[in-house]
């Protein structure tokens, strides 16, 4: 299946460059010289493939975040190809649901359920180059992401995050966390949209990634460069070990507190949104991620 969609798309892109058909979409989509597409999931399926994903439950909270995540499709839908305007095809949306009073295994209750999928257990990957086609609402205090995370204890086997946003609609941020570089870390970065677009366009978000740098684009464009030099100013470098993918919906928590200072009604949420979750307005569509690897890259971290 995979080796399949990869010759389509080199298809598609040699048909396209001869001059056939619309303009080329962002090169982050499609393969480059010399690499293989590895995993992909095109959300085409009407609900979730649960031999590639994990649904995260409410027994996990991290962040002081407002919601807890469960294992639903309230939180975990899903939009037919062509009903979601600008998307290839299919697209997984990860929502968030007002449902006040909701009682967490862990003794504590929240006002907001949403969604976490992770590939834990069921795909990892060391090197190579991960790309998600995204599409976020304007809405301040939400806090969305696309990342990979290390397989061990945090932060010692490492964590990137390609793309988190926290309501500011004409920025997004990337980060690496690690040994002596996580919560606060110095390896952080903002890219602010040109104008005329923002979060609520669909965008590419990129990460590529070997063993002596990491580098961060939207829509194929370099945003962020982090060397092994620059990471080894601060500890470790734990960017040789295998990483799953994690997409997730958070609503509130530190981050975007410490952006906006909102406390009330809830941390880092102001009414306005909440009365948007409520009404059903807001979410994370996802038109699909797809990893790519060098040929000679094993397609896996063993």
């Amino acid at each position: 299946m995979i080796r399949s969609k990869a010759l389509l798309l080199a298809a598609a892109m040699s048909v396209l460059a001869a001059g056939c058909g619309d303009p080329l979409p962002p090169v982050a989509s499609m393969p480059s010289a010399g690499e293989r597409l590895v995993f992909a999931d095109e959300f085409d399926a009407p609900t979730l493939d649960r031999s590639k994903w994990n649904v995260i439950g409410p027994d996990f909270w991290v962040n002081e975040e407002e919601q807890a995540y469960i294992d639903s499709p309230e939180t975990i839908r899903f939009a037919p190809a062509g009903s979601a305007a600008g998307a290839e095809d299919g697209v997984l949306i990860l929502q968030p649901v007002f449902r006040e009073g909701f009682e967490m295994p862990i003794g504590r209750e929240a006002d907001f359920v949403s969604g976490r999928i992770t590939t834990q257990g069921k795909y990892d990957f060391t090197h190579g180059r991960a790309v998600a086609r995204i599409r976020m609402p304007d809405a301040v205090g939400v806090w969305p992401a696309f990342w990979l995370l290390g397989n061990g204890t945090w932060p010692e086997t490492g964590e990137i995050d390609i793309m988190e946003y926290v309501g500011e609609a004409d920025w997004t941020g990337v980060a690496l966390h690690g040994p002596g570089y996580s919560g606060e870390t110095p390896l952080v970065n903002k890219y602010v949209f040109e104008p005329g677009t923002d979060v609520t366009d669909w965008h590419e978000y990129e990460v590529d990634w070997n063993a002596d740098r990491i580098l961060f684009k939207v829509d194929g464009r370099l945003t962020y460069r982090v060397t092994r030099g620059m990471v080894e100013n601060y500890g470790e470098w734990r960017f040789d070990t295998p990483k799953h993918i994690i997409l997730n919906f958070a609503v509130g928590g530190v981050y975007p507190f410490k952006t906006n200072r909102i406390s009330e009604p809830y941390k880092g949420v102001p009414t306005e949104t909440v009365e948007r979750i409520k009404s059903g307005e807001i979410g994370m569509e996802v038109d699909w991620v797809r990893i790519y690897q060098r040929n000679g890259q094993p397609d896996r971290a063993d």
